[in-house]
């Protein structure tokens, strides 16, 4: 039997910290996570002037940024970044992902909408799928009033999307979700990269609830992802593969402005 993973630094950091670490096994690859959802949900109530448009943005960077820090110490090896594997899964994966929505919008089954969005109803878990309307996507730059307000929030929500999603992201996604679809009790028994047919297929399906918008794509960009990990064992390569992505798309959106990846 494979040997636990065994956190990659020896500095415990806070005692508070190494105290709720002991008592919760789960926080340092959960807690990022669900600090940065707990902030975005936040940050919705702030009024929605340009100042506080990117006040907002700085502020949820800040704070789960300091959550992440927080329980570093405590993750397991991370492994090697592989540049060569990030950039080439992290490129196809940006092109998929605006492809692969635009065929599923084209595809239209029985009056419903294959690129339409999911409705998660009171009769959870079904769901239904609403059609994408066209005149609900914004102009994101009619938003700001000058240019300067508009790249300072292209610049912020890329900052963010290149740096902190990825990682508190990959640390729940791969670092957690996978291992504990295989063993919940005792997650930290369970190899990184250890394969699952549950795991890689449940945590695809569970993806969906993160991007109802794109459900399609967003399966199969997690089976994409959940395929690199079990090959690389590294959630540094990962990291850096979602972070690669979503440049990628990003810098699209803004190019072709098309704002629905937004």
């Amino acid at each position: 039997m494979s040997e636990p993973s065994t956190p990659e630094h020896s500095n415990a950091g806070p005692p508070w910290v190494a105290r709720l670490v002991e008592a919760e096994p789960r926080v340092p690859l959960m807690g990022p996570y669900m600090v940065y959802l707990a902030l975005m949900f936040a940050i919705d109530y702030l009024p929605k002037d340009v100042i506080w448009r990117h006040t907002a943005i700085v502020l949820h960077i800040i704070g789960a940024g300091w959550a992440t820090l927080l329980v570093r110490n405590h993750w397991p090896p991370l492994g090697k970044f592989k540049l060569h594997y990030a950039i080439v899964v992290g490129l196809f994966a940006a092109w998929m992902w605006v492809a692969g929505q635009h065929w599923l919008e084209s595809i239209t089954i029985g009056g419903v909408n294959l690129g339409g969005t999911l409705s998660f109803g009171s009769s959870f878990p079904f769901v239904t799928v609403e059609s994408l309307d066209p005149a609900n996507i914004k102009d994101i730059a009619a938003e700001f009033p000058t240019s300067g307000d508009f790249w300072t929030h292209v610049i912020l929500k890329i900052t963010r999307a290149v740096t902190l999603v990825p990682i508190v992201e990959e640390l729940f996604w791969r670092g957690f979700i996978l291992r504990a679809f295989i063993h919940w009790d005792r997650f930290e028994t369970v190899q990184l990269g250890q394969f699952g047919w549950f795991a890689f297929i449940g945590s695809s399906l569970l993806s969906v609830v993160q991007h109802p918008a794109n459900w399609g794509v967003s399966i199969a960009c997690w089976m994409l992802f959940n395929g690199l990990f079990y090959i690389t064992k590294s959630l540094r390569c990962l990291i850096l593969t979602h972070a690669v992505t979503n440049l990628a798309l990003y810098i699209y959106v803004v190019r072709a402005k098309d704002w629905q990846f937004w």
